[in-house]
């Protein structure tokens, strides 16, 4: 299960940006995470509630958008949404190309919880 080599840095991410911002528990984050990286959307919360535990993103709710496959064909320059077992180009049949999105994993939001004092 690779969930977890990216669940771990996550948390450190989140423990950075909540010392970094003076802040409290997380309460809810947003991961978009690209076709292309395989990541089970379940598996990847299973982890993080694990990798969190007795961080300040514990009991946080992890929501996991998977962003679809985008090529752009090298030969005829066409870009189309592509399949991860497919990059056949639908004008030219070629399949030539590079990935322009759906490689990615990105931490979009976080949510922290407003403390007493503010």
């Amino acid at each position: 299960m690779h969930e977890m080599s990216i669940a771990i840095p996550l948390v450190h991410q989140l423990q950075q940006l909540a010392a970094e911002h003076n802040a409290g528990r997380v309460e809810t984050l947003t991961v978009t995470a690209g076709a292309m990286r395989h990541i089970v959307p379940e598996l990847l919360v299973d982890a993080f509630a694990s990798a969190a535990d007795g961080t300040c993103a514990e009991g946080a709710t992890l929501d996991v958008v998977i962003e679809p496959v985008v090529a752009q064909c090298r030969s005829c320059d066409t870009r189309y949404d592509a399949t991860i077992d497919s990059f056949e180009c639908p004008k030219c049949n070629q399949a030539d190309v590079d990935i322009v999105e759906g490689n990615t994993i990105i931490l979009k939001s976080v949510t922290f919880e407003k403390s007493d004092e503010d």
